[in-house]
């Protein structure tokens, strides 16, 4: 499987360790039962996965992620919230390292849109798999182009530009919000079977402002990804440089506002 394209930088752990439950998997929480088991597959650094198995406090979570890096911190995070529940292993969504049937939710969040079609397809076949009859597999994708800001500060439009070029040279989908219901019937799920519908994140407070216009500028200076629009040709430091500037500006500007969709997925297991 193709290396996260943006690696586990601070600013890249910081925005994933935002991620709850409640702001990134509400679509799924009216399904969850107290003694269910969960697969978090690509749990990064934990936030959502430690959260699920805090709504499922007679169940068990499992977070898998291709790379140990980020997985120290999902187990301090763990132990800093008390939650025994929950465990974090290395692995693979192509080939996942449990038997048939195992799980009676099988979760991802951010991660189709980095694969290639056929790794896709693999990731999304295995999920059903190892999803018990009468379970779930539940996805959730951003759609980079829905993002919305205002105003509209010069430079922020061609960041987005430039980042969907990356991830498409890179193999992947920005637009995967929109595509996921298809991608699912695709991989085999029956449209009867489907549910989708669509989710939002929003960054308006001073504080919120402050924050992403922050990981942002941070990622586009200093996370791997950088390093591979350089070496890709994509963009120049100064480039870079000048997109990193435009998100601190957004980032202090009183009346700034910024919106994004995600395509969601419930999947039932027959």
């Amino acid at each position: 499987m193709e290396r996260y394209p943006h690696g586990h930088h601070q600013s890249v752990l910081r925005a994933h360790g935002w991620r709850t439950a409640s702001n990134s998997a509400a679509y799924l929480l009216t399904a969850l039962k107290s003694d269910m088991h969960i697969l978090d597959v690509g749990c990064g650094p934990g936030s959502i996965t430690t959260d699920l198995a805090t709504k499922v406090p007679h169940g068990k979570v499992v977070g898998l992620e291709p790379t140990a890096e980020p997985l120290e911190e999902a187990r301090r995070l763990a132990a800093a919230r008390h939650v025994g529940n929950v465990s974090f292993e290395v692995g693979d969504a192509r080939t996942l390292p449990f038997p048939d049937q195992t799980f009676d939710i099988v979760h991802m969040h951010q991660v189709l849109q980095y694969l290639n079609p056929v790794d896709r397809t693999k990731a999304l076949r295995e999920m059903r798999r190892v999803a018990k009859p009468g379970g779930l597999v539940a996805v959730r994708e951003a759609d980079q182009g829905t993002i919305t800001f205002y105003p509209e500060i010069n430079g922020l439009r061609d960041f987005v530009g430039l980042y969907c070029k990356v991830a498409r040279a890179n193999g992947g989908e920005p637009d995967a919000g929109r595509r996921l219901h298809a991608w699912v019937n695709e991989a085999g799920f029956a449209k009867s079977d489907v549910t989708a519908t669509a989710g939002t994140y929003c960054y308006n407070t001073p504080e919120e402002r402050d924050w992403w216009s922050n990981v942002w500028s941070d990622r586009i200076l200093h996370s791997p990804w950088a390093k591979s629009v350089l070496e890709g040709g994509h963009a120049t430091q100064s480039d870079l440089d000048r997109l990193a500037e435009a998100w601190r500006t957004w980032g202090a500007t009183e009346d700034g506002w910024y919106g994004i969709m995600h395509g969601e997925v419930l999947c039932r297991i027959r």
